[in-house]
């Protein structure tokens, strides 16, 4: 089980550094190809979009292969979007290939997940889950920063070329350590739409999308704001990606502690709270380089820490559809990356100055925590009406 563990970490390895590894050579990528800052930072969006329409079509036709068929099939599109976006110079073909690269990425957790649920020992698939998540954490934190450093050093075609290999060699170890298993549900696909009536579910997704929509609007273009605002040189954007990294794995970590003293429901609108004001600071001391890592820090940990408790309270609301709810997660997690990512850029198109992108992401993240008090709202009025039909 543990070399399975390993492979599937090794695949959401590589979605890491596709995902997030682009903000670190923005600029690169927009001199090289001749287009604005803004116009670079939509490849975030295109790779969001195709986790949005790629979750839904592989949930539909995926029960038609064996889920390692179905895994291998997900990497490799991985390996030829990257190639793709590594090979291309006009903005259609960039596009398409991020759009290629983020079709698989929330089916390939989705595909794992399920995986890990057959051959882990009883009580252990959460440990084994996690496991397979962490290869997006050390992305963060290791792969991230190296895509940055080959950036600046040689090219950003440099650092996509890299994850295209990378994504090679995990098909290889799909082949090699992940067991040959069919997902055989019985359960009607209309049933598990069920949950969807309830109000509740569609308050996390929401919570889900402005609260990555929050930290996107900022962190798609931390290079330039910390270039720009800060006063950092690039030199130093590879050690500030491996902090921003070192925030994201803490973040996931430190909401795990909490996570058996307080409610998923209290950690995730204390933690948007304090992004809010982490990005208001960002605002208005942006121009310190010491508060600008202190609050880029606080801002990418609260991205992780967010993570855990939005997915607790998705099962929760999603009885009888727990994999769609999972997949709303993810569709809602990427949705929120490209609104953010369009917005922080719009910021920049009107003639705002890169500092004021910290405002917009405020308001979005402003209203995840809204959605989430609106939950608690609604969830504790049921739950006295409950009370009172019961005395």
């Amino acid at each position: 089980m543990k070399k399975t563990i390993f492979s599937l970490a090794l695949g959401t390895f590589g979605l890491g550094m596709a995902e997030f590894g682009i903000m670190g050579v923005l600029t690169e990528l927009a001199h090289d190809v001749g287009i604005s800052i803004p116009a670079a930072g939509n490849m975030i969006s295109f790779y969001a979009f195709g986790v949005v329409i790629g979750a839904p079509i592989v949930a539909l036709f995926s029960s038609r292969f064996s889920l390692k068929t179905t895994l291998l099939f997900l990497v490799a599109l991985c390996a030829v979007g990257n190639a793709i976006f590594t090979l291309s110079s006009s903005y259609f073909w960039l596009a398409a290939g991020r759009l290629l690269s983020g079709f698989p990425h929330g089916a390939i957790f989705g595909v794992g997940a399920i995986i890990l649920s057959k051959i882990a020992p009883p009580g252990k698939v959460t440990v084994a889950v996690a496991g397979m998540i962490a290869g997006m954490t050390v992305a963060n934190l290791v792969g991230v920063p190296l895509g940055t450093w080959l950036g600046h050093a040689f090219s950003w075609r440099y650092t996509f070329l890299v994850i295209a290999i990378f994504d090679a060699l995990v098909i290889l170890s799909v082949l090699a350590w992940v067991p040959n298993l069919r997902d055989r549900s019985t359960a009607r696909l209309t049933e598990q739409f069920h949950f969807l009536k309830k109000p509740e579910p569609w308050l996390i997704f929401a919570a889900t999308m402005f609260g990555n929509a929050g930290v996107f609007a900022w962190f798609s273009f931390v290079k330039p704001f910390m270039v720009n605002v800060s006063g950092f040189s690039e030199g130093l954007m590879t050690a500030i990606m491996m902090l921003m990294g070192l925030g994201m794995v803490l973040g996931n970590l430190f909401s795990g502690k909490l996570s058996g003293r307080y409610s998923p429901l209290r950690i995730a609108a204390v933690t948007d709270m304090v992004i809010v004001a982490s990005l208001l600071l960002l605002f208005a001391f942006g121009e310190q380089k010491t508060a600008s890592l202190v609050m880029g820090f606080i801002c990418c940990a609260g991205l992780f820490a967010l993570s855990a408790p939005l997915q607790i309270l998705l099962l929760q609301n999603a009885k009888g559809g727990e994999m769609l709810g999972a997949a709303g997660g993810q569709m809602a997690f990427n949705l929120g990356s490209a609104i953010g990512a369009f917005f922080g850029g719009m910021t920049i198109t009107l003639g705002f100055s890169w500092s004021y992108v910290t405002l917009p992401a405020a308001a979005l993240s402003f209203s995840a925590m809204t959605s989430l008090l609106l939950y608690g709202h609604l969830t504790a009025k049921k739950r006295q009406a409950n009370a009172r039909a019961l005395a």
